[in-house]
């Protein structure tokens, strides 16, 4: 079934429309009454989302390609992300899983009246969001699809190809692989093996109201108001996101500036909008901030999982006062894992209450051995990718990750983006801007 759904709203918004939405399922049933069963790990994530944007320029073969064309490959990914297509349900205790019973990913496609030119060179903040499906679960829970796919065709000729992926099925590298996978099927080259056995992490068989081993009172993660059958958090404050590309060049002057030699962008660029944001902050400065890192290339325990590791990172010093490579050696060098403690209390808690990981505290994640740029459609590199994060609480989250390389430049750089309070998103830009010449 296809649906025609219009567009409204000024800027950005405005101008992608003539929406068409079908749905895809895989090419095989998946049969057998499969039960795609949550780790405790899962839920600590369900009231997050991924949103992934690829940009491909006119001209390219596959920026060139056709919808049906681009619709075809789906049909034997989705045999391997088999759980991608099912829907929610909940037990007896009301622990949520996934039926397999090939409800389909939604595919919505989309025209943008800008060139893609333009629409990268619009200063308007949170533009890339327009190109990606917004998918939340619920509040028909039992009818959400967990991963939704947007086509949206540039009035040039140049393609966007977006992702609404809900991080309850796995982190941001489960996230980039599907993509990646998608990528490899429609360039003819599938993976040798396109079957994967069924999830081995089933939920814990420990009785209701006892801890994992090791489990601590973790830090990282925030119980929230219950959310019920629609799954994102209250907004406590109105949130704001822009983003901002850290030449490789600009990198260079950065470390140059650090006395402390081996420090990664991601460690240097974090501790930068930590001590700008302690500034801001005054007497509210935080001292406590989460790191997730997602490992793109280690070997996973299945194809989807939220393996990433969470952790803290505690100063008992004045992050706006301190050097900044104290900061950035503090950020490389004291993370406290805490997936043992979340899952532990998940597991306490009987999965009932909810929680948020990204902005329970200040948080910045960890994308930068994510080979975003690698996600070839008939060979066409993208130009330009971002990645960003919905359901963020109102300590903020920062994303970094790599960046478009320049003409003559060796890397390219970082990109940066950013999900603020909409007070502290304007004065983070300003500071950023007249202390760094960044943002």
């Amino acid at each position: 079934m296809v649906s025609a759904d219009g567009v409204d709203g000024g800027g950005a918004a405005a101008a992608v429309g003539d929406k068409m939405t079908s749905t895809v399922v895989p090419a095989e049933v998946t049969g057998d009454n499969r039960v795609h069963e949550l780790t405790n790990m899962d839920l600590a994530m369900k009231l997050h989302y991924l949103r992934m944007v690829y940009y491909y320029p006119a001209g390219g073969a596959g920026a060139g390609l056709t919808v049906p064309e681009l619709k075809y490959p789906m049909f034997r990914l989705l045999e391997v992300y088999y759980p991608a297509c099912g829907r929610f349900r909940r037990s007896d205790s009301g622990r949520p899983a996934i039926k397999c019973n090939d409800s389909g990913v939604r595919v919505v496609e989309a025209r943008c009246g800008m060139t893609l030119q333009e629409w990268l060179d619009s200063k308007e903040l949170s533009h890339h969001k327009h190109l990606a499906p917004n998918t939340v679960l619920g509040p028909d829970l039992y009818f959400s699809p967990p991963v939704e796919v947007q086509f949206t065709r540039f009035k040039c000729g140049g393609l966007a190809l977006g992702f609404g992926w809900s991080h309850v099925l796995g982190d941001a590298a489960s996230a980039a692989n599907f993509a990646c996978m998608y990528g490899q099927i429609l360039s003819g080259n599938p993976p040798q093996k396109l079957h994967y056995p069924q999830n081995p992490q089933a939920k814990s068989e420990k009785p209701p109201g006892v801890p994992l081993p090791g489990a601590a009172a973790p830090l990282s993660i925030k119980q929230v108001k219950p959310v019920g059958d629609c799954w994102l958090p209250t907004s406590e404050a109105k949130m704001e996101s822009f983003s901002f590309h850290v030449t490789g060049a600009k990198l260079k002057y950065l470390q140059s500036k650090i006395s402390s030699p081996g420090l990664t962008p991601f460690a240097l660029i974090s501790a930068l909008i930590w001590q700008t944001l302690a500034k801001i902050k005054g007497n509210k400065e935080p001292q406590i901030v989460t790191i997730c890192r997602p490992h793109a290339s280690a070997t996973r325990s299945w194809i989807m999982s939220n393996e990433q590791t969470t952790g803290t990172v505690r100063v008992d010093f004045s992050p706006s006062k301190a050097e900044l490579s104290e900061l950035a050696t503090s950020l490389a060098k004291g993370l406290a894992h805490e997936n043992n403690a979340i899952e532990g209390q998940v597991e306490a808690e009987t999965g009932a209450p909810d929680h948020i990981v990204y902005g329970a505290n200040l948080t910045f994640v960890d994308l930068e051995d994510f080979k975003l740029y690698e996600l070839e459609l008939k060979g066409q590199k993208p130009a330009f990718v971002n990645y960003s994060i919905e359901g963020v609480g109102k300590e903020g989250t920062v994303l970094v990750f790599q960046g478009p390389k320049a003409e003559g430049e060796d890397s390219g750089g970082r990109i940066v983006n950013v999900i603020f309070p909409e007070d502290q998103v304007r004065c983070l830009r300003k500071e950023l801007e007249a202390d760094w010449n960044i943002a």
